[in-house]
């Protein structure tokens, strides 16, 4: 009964060893199992605050992507806004080029035409100055045929009619030159080579005047016909040219002489009406 009591003694203390090492290593166990609970409680709450930084900088930086992309916005707007002013800046500065070129042939074809108005006016003047040369030279004729008309009616004793002048005729002096002249040969001559077509003397006949032409001056479209003041004839009388028997133009008299006259024509007669045609008395 000893020796039973010994092993059951020796069985309880076994298992009390048994149970102090395994309570020993549960406390262990715990005691590591805590301490790493610990551990990972303070990596939760390290994470947690990480989570929380990370969540604060999450945040802050949805704020500024939402700026951004406001300012992205308005940038684009802002370049929608240059770029559309930039195109109306280069569509007014092609205008402004049309423009320019524009002016510049415009500045061009001023300066052409004043060098064309230059050069008429250079040719003008010198054609007045031409004109004012033969305007002397004409009144030096005139001044001679008048001295030979004083001289022609001393040596004669027949006093030559007065030029009746109409001042519309810009060829007025060389055409009274020429009726002057005419109607000094007409006058010096006799009175039998006269003509003498039936005409009555101051008074004017029923019937149309009838004359012929004795000088046809081309230079200034003007004829002399051997009818005047003593026929009736006055300024604007128009006559009919006649030659054989076909009316070949007409005249119309500018100055009226005592036995002649003169008569302008229009320039395209010049070279058709010839001396000795018929002249016709127009009868409206």
């Amino acid at each position: 009964m000893n020796r039973s009591g010994a092993i059951l003694k020796f069985i309880l203390i076994g298992l009390v060893i048994v149970f102090l090492i395994i309570s020993a290593a549960l406390s262990f166990m715990f005691q590591s199992e805590h301490t790493k609970c610990i551990k990972l409680q303070e990596k939760v709450t390290e994470l947690a605050g990480i989570a929380k930084s990370t969540e604060d900088k999450l945040e802050f930086n949805k704020k500024k992507v939402s700026e951004l992309t406001m300012k992205l916005q308005e940038a684009k707007e802002r370049l929608a806004a240059v770029t559309d002013e930039l195109d109306k800046e280069k569509a007014a500065r092609q205008e402004s080029v049309k423009e320019l070129e524009q002016i510049k042939s415009d500045i061009e074809q001023q300066r052409a035409s004043r060098q064309d108005i230059e050069s008429k006016l250079n040719e003008a003047q010198e054609e007045g100055r031409k004109l004012k040369a033969q305007l002397k030279e004409v009144e030096q004729k005139k001044a001679e045929l008048e001295a030979k008309i004083k001289s022609l009616e001393a040596s004669s004793g027949v006093e030559l009619g007065k030029v009746v002048v109409n001042n519309e005729n810009a060829a007025a002096p060389k055409a009274a030159e020429t009726v002057s002249a005419a109607d000094q040969a007409a006058e010096a001559a006799s009175p039998a080579e006269q003509p003498s077509e039936g005409k009555g003397e101051a008074a004017v006949s029923a019937n149309p005047l009838e004359g012929k032409v004795t000088v046809v001056n081309k230079e200034y479209n003007f004829a002399v016909i051997n009818l005047g003041q003593k026929d009736g004839v006055i300024s604007g009388t128009q006559f009919s040219v006649l030659r054989d028997g076909k009316e070949i133009g007409e005249v119309t008299v500018e100055k009226v002489h005592e036995s002649m006259s003169a008569a302008g024509f229009a320039p395209e007669l010049k070279d058709v009406i010839q001396e000795n045609d018929l002249v016709v008395q127009k009868v409206k």
